[in-house]
């Protein structure tokens, strides 16, 4: 229904038709239309989406390229999916402007992964932040425009793929910087001991 319908125009009444039963019968499991719509979950079982969260753990890369493959991994589905049901990324739209608890959660699980993947940065000597949470929720947010779906009619435009590779070299960079910083910082103190 919300494919054909859009999520603006998908009612309990087309679900009901659409199942066989009585409005009423939908109305006892969902109290509202936006109680339908919250319970349409982002699809974390996405094979592409699955490969992202392999991607947190994988330790065969070093810290900074499984961001960059997990950031690119992530940035894939959500653009597959945006191009395969526009109808289904119109209502994750709607979802995050509702600031309902199941796109919170999927946001959770994706600054997560990425909290993961800084910690080891930090734990291999490859980024110098203090705070893994702090770090992961500024990649999540500095890539927004990649991954989340008020974004996704930007991502068939010549060049984005340009722009994705230019913020995570940023990213990626400046993560380093702060430890280049920190090495340079600590040899100048030791210097004046």
């Amino acid at each position: 229904m919300l494919r054909r319908h859009r999520p603006a125009k998908a009612t309990v009444v087309d679900v009901a038709r659409a199942l066989g039963v009585s409005h009423a019968a939908v109305y006892r499991y969902f109290p509202s239309k936006a109680a339908l719509r919250e319970a349409v979950r982002p699809p974390l079982d996405r094979p592409r989406l699955r490969r992202a969260s392999g991607l947190a753990g994988d330790t065969a890369l070093a810290p900074p390229e499984r961001l960059r493959a997990w950031l690119a991994e992530l940035f894939a589905a959500k653009r597959a999916k945006a191009r395969d049901a526009s109808a289904l990324t119109a209502t994750y739209a709607v979802l995050a402007a509702e600031h309902n608890s199941v796109v919170a959660e999927h946001v959770a699980v994706l600054v997560g992964q990425i909290r993961s993947i800084v910690t080891a940065a930090i734990s291999s000597g490859d980024f110098g932040v203090e705070d893994p949470a702090t770090s992961a929720q500024a990649v999540f947010d500095a890539t927004l425009g990649f991954h989340h779906p008020a974004h996704a009619a930007s991502w068939q435009v010549a060049g984005v793929d340009t722009a994705f590779h230019h913020v995570c070299t940023l990213l990626t960079d400046g993560l380093r910087a702060i430890t280049t910083e920190l090495h340079a910082t600590a040899k100048e103190c030791a210097a004046v001991r």
